[in-house]
């Protein structure tokens, strides 16, 4: 009899993510020798690697990481909450959003290229290299979805746990200057929730622009809105278009009656980048 117990199982489940039925396997295999095991559960996942490539990964979480003069943000996937929340997974991330940091990556091929820190025989191990050796001890598909690094002044950092039992789902990195820190933590905060895809209205591409002024005067027009007033009908509905998209041009989710540029504005701050991320989206 393999000299283990229910709970050397559980224990070893819980430090890698894997499976119930093939971490009691590889410790039997191993005779209880936990080591052995996971390096059998490492081999076993490297050949399913490939098998796992076309699976889907909507769970997972967000890390960044501030080093000189930038902060760096990254999307870790994985398959499951059990993966996202477990500690080698977790541990996964902060080595890649740091190596992702210490190159300056603003990509993902970039920060998959990188140097992860350990040494192998054929030389420095890439991200890319970790990730899937990691993976194949952790038994499901982990990728590198998004990477963002921003330049600035200062930063604000604001990372959101939409699950308390789960790490990050959201997060949002704010470049600005300035000096208020909590105004510049509650726009933060505000993006996480609004969710702008450009900074200010300047940054939409025109074709965007154009496309949804087209669409507004063909509604307005079937709505029978007067020819007449048809320049000044769509032109609001294009301001309001912006309001979608653009930043500055927000109303201020604490307060609607100001917009996102007036609260900063009034703070002193100029904000110059930001990115969001959320899990899975």
């Amino acid at each position: 009899m393999a000299n283990f117990t229910i709970a050397d199982i559980k224990a070893l489940r819980e430090q890698l993510g894997t499976g119930m039925v093939d971490t009691k396997k590889a410790l039997e295999e191993a005779d209880g020798d936990v080591e052995k095991a996971v390096e059998i559960l490492r081999l076993k996942g490297a050949k399913g690697n490939a098998k796992r490539a076309d699976r889907s990964t909507s769970e997972g979480l967000i890390a960044a990481r501030e080093q000189d003069g930038k902060v760096t943000m990254i999307e870790l996937a994985c398959e499951t909450d059990f993966v996202a929340k477990n500690d080698r997974f977790v541990a996964l991330a902060e080595k890649v959003v740091e190596a992702a940091a210490a190159a300056g990556a603003d990509s993902v091929d970039a920060a998959l290229a990188a140097p992860a820190g350990a040494q192998t025989v054929a030389g420095a191990q890439t991200v890319a290299e970790l990730i899937s050796d990691e993976a194949a001890i952790i038994g499901e598909k982990v990728e590198l979805r998004r990477v963002r690094t921003l330049a600035g002044d200062n930063f604000e950092v604001y990372l959101h746990k939409t699950n308390k039992d789960l790490p990050p789902q959201v997060g949002v990195v704010l470049a600005y200057s300035g000096d208020d820190a909590e105004t510049a933590r509650s726009l933060a905060q505000h993006i996480s929730f609004a969710n702008p895809s450009y900074l200010s209205r300047d940054e939409v591409p025109e074709e965007d622009v154009e496309k949804e002024r087209q669409i507004v005067t063909e509604i307005s027009r079937n709505e029978g809105k007067p020819e007449a007033a048809l320049p000044k009908i769509v032109e609001g509905r294009v301001n309001a278009f912006f309001k979608q998209v653009s930043l500055l041009d927000q109303d201020y989710a604490r307060d609607n009656k100001l917009s996102v540029a007036q609260v900063a504005k009034d703070a002193g701050l100029t904000l110059t980048g930001f990115a969001r991320f959320k899990v899975g989206a």
